[in-house]
């Protein structure tokens, strides 16, 4: 049986070696600000549930304040003997004061980890868009294997290295 030597027929085409290359390289590049992405997303949602967490908790204070003042109220209005309801008074204000305190404290870790939140979300939004500029760059550096034309490896790189600038930019953030 004779023998057959079959050849690709991009084996003729110098090029195909460079943009094979030039596919791989891009394709590592999607893949770190894609994991890139990935953290950042993780990371807002962790912030969103430790800021969600500190408002819950902040909203217990404001109520337990609250029911302090309530008791306040009635003690004063019910209270026929001022001198024996003095103490309870004393101790209610205290405690309401304390529930007070402690609520303010918290509302400003929990407006801190909206910051937080809002940084997180800002930066994956960069990586979204380098992402997926990433991809299109991708997807235009293999159209040069159907259709031969140099045009689509070109436009594949002005994309990827759009990409690129625009992960860089959300990991400074």
């Amino acid at each position: 049986m004779p023998e057959i030597e079959l050849t690709p027929e991009h084996a003729a085409d110098p090029n195909s070696r460079r943009v094979g290359i030039l596919v791989g390289v891009v394709g590592i590049l999607l893949s770190v600000v894609t994991i890139a992405s990935h953290r950042a997303h993780t990371q807002a949602v962790i912030h969103r549930t430790e800021s969600n967490d500190q408002w819950t908790y902040y909203q217990a204070k404001k109520t337990r304040e609250n029911t302090e003042e309530v008791a306040l109220t009635l003690m004063k209005a019910l209270a026929l003997d001022p001198a024996k309801t003095e103490a309870l008074v004393q101790k209610l204000e205290t405690a309401r004061a304390k529930y007070a305190a402690d609520a303010d404290k918290i509302q400003e870790e929990a407006r801190a980890k909206d910051k937080e939140t809002a940084v997180e979300e800002h930066r994956a939004l960069y990586f979204d868009l380098g992402e997926g500029l990433l991809e299109l760059g991708l997807v235009l550096c293999s159209l040069y294997f159907l259709a031969r034309k140099v045009f689509f490896p070109a436009l594949g790189v002005i994309a990827s290295i759009a990409g690129v600038g625009l992960g860089v930019l959300g990991a400074l953030l």
